[in-house]
């Protein structure tokens, strides 16, 4: 990571966001699909969201306390919805 905040031309922020929507994609196929490869897929996913999410807050700096509180709404409730799809 490069002290501006980038990393491969992405700054932190944004690989929080890419990492919420892929899990939020792989989630709505897997509970469609109820497939168990997609399910493992979807929950690797988003136990990713919630890594990068958890380094972002351990180390923010200048970040929009709403963007941390956004991500951390959208992240429990595509975990809920595969939770409950799982049941």
């Amino acid at each position: 990571m490069t002290n501006d905040g980038t990393e491969y031309g992405l700054t932190e922020i944004q690989q929080i966001e890419m990492a919420i929507k892929s899990a939020q994609r792989m989630v709505g196929q897997a509970t469609m699909s109820m497939d168990e490869d997609q399910l493992k897929a979807a929950t690797d996913a988003i136990n990713q969201a919630k890594q990068q999410y958890n380094h972002a807050v351990a180390h923010a700096t200048g970040i929009d306390e709403k963007f941390f509180e956004f991500s951390s709404e959208l992240i429990e409730r595509i975990d809920h919805q595969l939770k409950e799809a799982k049941e």
